[in-house]
Formats: C-alpha cells, sequence, structure tokens
C-alpha cells in the first residue's frame, strides 16, 4: 500500500460505536463483538461497520481505517472459520498474493492470525447484488461484464489456478466506475502445473484422503499488522508438494430414467439409495474373486430389497444397461470419490458426473452459465434439488444426445429415458428476455410463451424442465426498452461464444485466451 493505516493508541473500538454512526441488527452486533475478541488486534486499527457477506467457511466484514496522512479508507476483513486447515488458509492466500491485484482479480493487503483464527484484510469495493442488475444491464454492459470475467480467468489460469466457484457473488461488479473483482480462493485447486506451491500440498493431501500433520504459520507477530505473502517456505510443507501420479478411471454409467426426467419418489423406479449420494456405478473390469464373498455383501445391502439374483458373467458387465432399471451389480458398487465443489446451478457436466480430472475448463463452463443468464435475463438460471435433476436441466438446453456423446470423452456413459432436442440458444434468450413469441415450436412448451415461466401449464413427465422454468424468473420488459438498451442488435458472435462456453465436453470446451480472441470483442483493447 501506499498510506499504510495508523496504529490506534487510545481503547478498543466497540459496536455502540459503530451504532452511532450505522445501524446495524443486533445478531451482526454480536458477530462484530466476537471478532473483536477472537482477535483483539484489529480493534487497534479498523473500526468494523457491519458485516457485508457470510459463507459456509468465512464471514466478510466490512472495516474503516484510519491512514498515516489522515484520509479514511474501507477495508473487507474476511475471517476463516477457525475449522479452516492451516494448509487451505495458506493456498487460498498464496493465491491472493502471487495472481491478485491486477487483471480483476482481488488482491490482499494483511493477514491477521490468532491461534486459530485467521483475517485477511482486502481493499472494499463497493458494487451492485447481481440479482438486482442482471435484468437492466443493457447490451455493451453485458458485453464488457463477460471480457472483464474472461480475463480474470486467463489470468488466474496462467499461475495454474482452478477456482472452481465462479459464480455472480464471486465476481464483484462496480457498475458506475466499471470496476471488476475475482474474489473467494477458498475452494480453489491447481493444474498439474500450478505456479502455487500451496495448491500442490492441497492437492497432494486431497489424494491421499488426509492432511498434513504439519502447520503452516500464516501470520505471526505481537499484536501488529504484517504484510503478506505467508511463509510458504515451511520444510513440513515443501515435503509433500509432489504432485500424485494420475490414476485411470474406468467408465462409470449414468442412468437417468422417467423418475428423474419426472418428479423423483422412493416408490418409482429408482431406490432412494440411488437418488441419493450413490447413483454413479464404476464397472468392474478385473475377474470376480471371491464371488461367495461377494454374494454376501449383495445380501446384505438389499436383505430388506429381496430382488431376484441378477445374472452376473466373467467380465462383470451389469444387466441394466438401456434399461429403467438398476441391477445389483450397480446398487453394490462403492460410490466413486472426485472433486465436487462449486455452487449448485453452475457446476460443469464433469463435475455433475464425478469425473476425477477436472481442469480449468469448469470454470469456463460456470462463465457461460453466466452469460446465459446475463443474455436471458433471468437469474438463477439453473436451480435443482440434486446433481441428476442438474444434469438433466443441462439437457433441456444442449440435449440429451449430445450430454451422451460427450460423456463418453470423458469416460462416463449417461442412459436417459428419451430424448431430449438440443435448443437454439439465442431463441431460447429472446424468448425469455420477451423478444420473440416462440407459437412456431421451435422450443418445447415450457419455452413458448412470453409470461412468467411458472405460469405455464407444465406437462406431468417434466419435472427437471418445470424446475428449470421455475427457477427462471424475472419482469419483462417493454420492446421499446429493450430496444434502448441494444437488445434488438445483439450480434451472432455472442451466441456462438457462449455455445462455446458451453461446450459439454471439457476438452473442447473453449478457453479463456481463445475466448478473449473471439470477434466478439475485437473492439474492446486487452
Amino acid at each position: 500500500m501506499e498510506v499504510a493505516p495508523t496504529v490506534q493508541s487510545s481503547s478498543h473500538h466497540t459496536v455502540e460505536n459503530n451504532r452511532s454512526r450505522h445501524k446495524i441488527p443486533r445478531d451482526v452486533e454480536k458477530d462484530i463483538e466476537y471478532l473483536y475478541e477472537v482477535v483483539p488486534q484489529l480493534s487497534r486499527i479498523f473500526r468494523i461497520v457491519d458485516k457485508i457477506g457470510e459463507g459456509t467457511f468465512s464471514s466478510v466484514y466490512l472495516a474503516e481505517a484510519q491512514m498515516t496522512d489522515g484520509s479514511r479508507k474501507m477495508f473487507a476483513l474476511k475471517h476463516l472459520i477457525p475449522t479452516s486447515h492451516p494448509m487451505r488458509i495458506a493456498a487460498e492466500l498464496q493465491c491472493l498474493t502471487v495472481a491478485g491485484g491486477t487483471e480483476n482479480v482481488m488482491g490482499v493487503t494483511y493477514c491477521f492470525r490468532k491461534e486459530h483464527h485467521v483475517v485477511i484484510v482486502m481493499p472494499y469495493m463497493e458494487h451492485q447484488t447481481f440479482v438486482d442488475i442482471v435484468g437492466s444491464l443493457n447490451f455493451e454492459e453485458v458485453r464488457h461484464y463477460i471480457c472483464h470475467l474472461l480475463k480474470a480467468l486467463r489470468h488466474i489460469h496462467k499461475f495454474g489456478i482452478i477456482h472452481r466457484d465462479i459464480k455472480p457473488n464471486n465476481f464483484l461488479f462496480n457498475r458506475q466506475r466499471r470496476e471488476y473483482a475475482l474474489v473467494d480462493f477458498g475452494l480453489a485447486q491447481g493444474t498439474p502445473d500450478t505456479q502455487i506451491e500451496q495448491l500442490k500440498v492441497v492437492k497432494s493431501n486431497a489424494h491421499k484422503g488426509g492432511w498434513s500433520s504439519g502447520r503452516v504459520e500464516v501470520a505471526h507477530g505481537k499484536q501488529k499488522l504484517l504484510p503478506l505473502p505467508p511463509n510458504t517456505r515451511n520444510p513440513a510443507v515443501q515435503s509433500s508438494t509432489k504432485a500424485p501420479a494420475k490414476r485411470s478411471c474406468p467408465p462409470s454409467r449414468i442412468k437417468l430414467t422417467k423418475g428423474q426426467l419426472s418428479k423423483l419418489k422412493k416408490e418409482e423406479v429408482i431406490p432412494q439409495k440411488m437418488v441419493s449420494s450413490k447413483r454413479i456405478s464404476v464397472p468392474v473390469k478385473t475377474p470376480l474373486n471371491g464371488q461367495k464373498q461377494k454374494a454376501t455383501v449383495l445380501s446384505q445391502t438389499l436383505r430388506n430389497q429381496k430382488p431376484k439374483p441378477a445374472a452376473v458373467s466373467q467380465t462383470l458387465t451389469c444387466s441394466c444397461y438401456m434399461t429403467d432399471r438398476i441391477c445389483n451389480i450397480c446398487l453394490s458398487r462403492k460410490q466413486q470419490v472426485a472433486p465436487r465443489a462449486g455452487t449448485p446451478g453452475f457446476r460443469a457436466p464433469e463435475v455433475l458426473t464425478k469425473c476425477p480430472n477436472q481442469g480449468t475448463a469448469i470454470d469456463m463452463w460456470s462463465a457461460g452459465v453466466i452469460l446465459l443468464s446475463l443474455l436471458s435475463g433471468r437469474y438463477p438460471f439453473f436451480k435443482a434439488s440434486d446433481d441428476m435433476i442438474a444434469l438433466t436441466q443441462i439437457m433441456t438446453i444442449r440435449g440429451s444426445r449430445e450430454t451422451i456423446e460427450a460423456a463418453k470423452k470423458f469416460g462416463k456413459s449417461i442412459v436417459c429415458s428419451r430424448e431430449l432436442p438440443r435448443l437454439d440458444l439465442r431463441i431460447l434468450c429472446e424468448t425469455l428476455r420477451g423478444l420473440r413469441s416462440c407459437d412456431d415450436g421451435s422450443l418445447p412448451v415450457e419455452f413458448q410463451s412470453s409470461r412468467h415461466p411458472t405460469e405455464i401449464k407444465q406437462d406431468a413427465d417434466s419435472s427437471a424442465k418445470k424446475q428449470l422454468s421455475q427457477s427462471i424468473s424475472g419482469s419483462l420488459k417493454r420492446p421499446a426498452e429493450l430496444q434502448e438498451m441494444g437488445w434488438d442488435k445483439v450480434p451472432d458472435e455472442i451466441y456462438d461464444l457462449l455455445d462455446k462456453l458451453l461446450d459439454l465436453n471439457p476438452a473442447t470446451r473453449i478457453t479463456a485466451s481463445m475466448a478473449l480472441q473471439h470477434p466478439l470483442f475485437k473492439d474492446i483493447k486487452d
């Protein structure tokens, strides 16, 4: 920083001071009091005025500090929950210090630590909530928004960082000043060639199923504000930075039956245990050893269901392929373990199908979903109760045949009870935005109206489409307003880019660098 905050010599800032300047709820006051208590050195420098965010792993506060030149500046204080592992904290800090502070990526200013409590101090950027502005942005604003998001992704991907939680809430946007900032690297992982040493440690321990016993010293000192980066040369950490060898994964099969396409019920053809966490079965390619013991395991697993025994060949090919039932072999297989980070509605197909080899392409898919919301004016676009419904919603837009073919490319086999056609992205977005009426049958019945989708009568066998339509909400603007905002002259290039971002195959999905060379951005200075 050019100008450092001054350390206050007066008594601690209290919540009473805050109340006189800024009215805040009592529960937030208690949280602020708690933060002052567990990290007391904060009170010597910052006056915390509000709580502006809360997630599973952290809470974010707005704070004010007096600078050495007498001015006052706002900061965002991210308080990480005490159960966060030190290596995960160190990895997030290193992402911010190495890649942050430029190219629309949030940087970090200071870090405090008191025992198990860590507070990351970042510049505060005033921003608008995405849900409040998504329907009011004009086309030029959308074009610049997605361009700057791609710049941020290109930047972090150069360092081998996979963000894994790209969504509007993690890409701050100041509409007036046209400022952008990618935040929250708490779920980040590294590519095989990542430049972030701590991400190598996180990946290594994740593959081993545990964490190193060595603690990482993030920041230390006697009630003193310390600059970053943290000590990443800890010998205990460096000893485990070697990335594990890749293991081949046999193809898995995901079955989408009528029960998945309609309302999921316990009494339907899919057993309830398959509706929960064990939907994906991994065919075993090795010869069957110990058939008697295997039969015992099967009988214990299915003792309450009393199914007829399935015929098992020596190749262990299951008997339910291309059918609407789940055989005993598939029921007995263990759940496949794979990264599943991210926010529902923004997870890529390879994440939903638990593909173990996930790269930067998952961030690009999430960027495509954001662009889909921006073009249609609907947010959130996808909203599903579980991963299989989420996958079916993707099929509703991209087509079941295309999804099945793409899944084969990354070692998955999807079986769907009926075919879902691929939709034209332009027609879909323009219909949802109210620019066209689709009574010509070019879209399914759920989308053949400019009315609010929840007003449309749904077919009883289209639960996934119904949930998708119910999640697409927002008020429609008049044609004159849409013309003023430039939505009547949207070029084909942006739908071409959207198609490439929503490529179902991660191997051919467009990269951030390639996307920024797209003709859509030819007149935007890089």
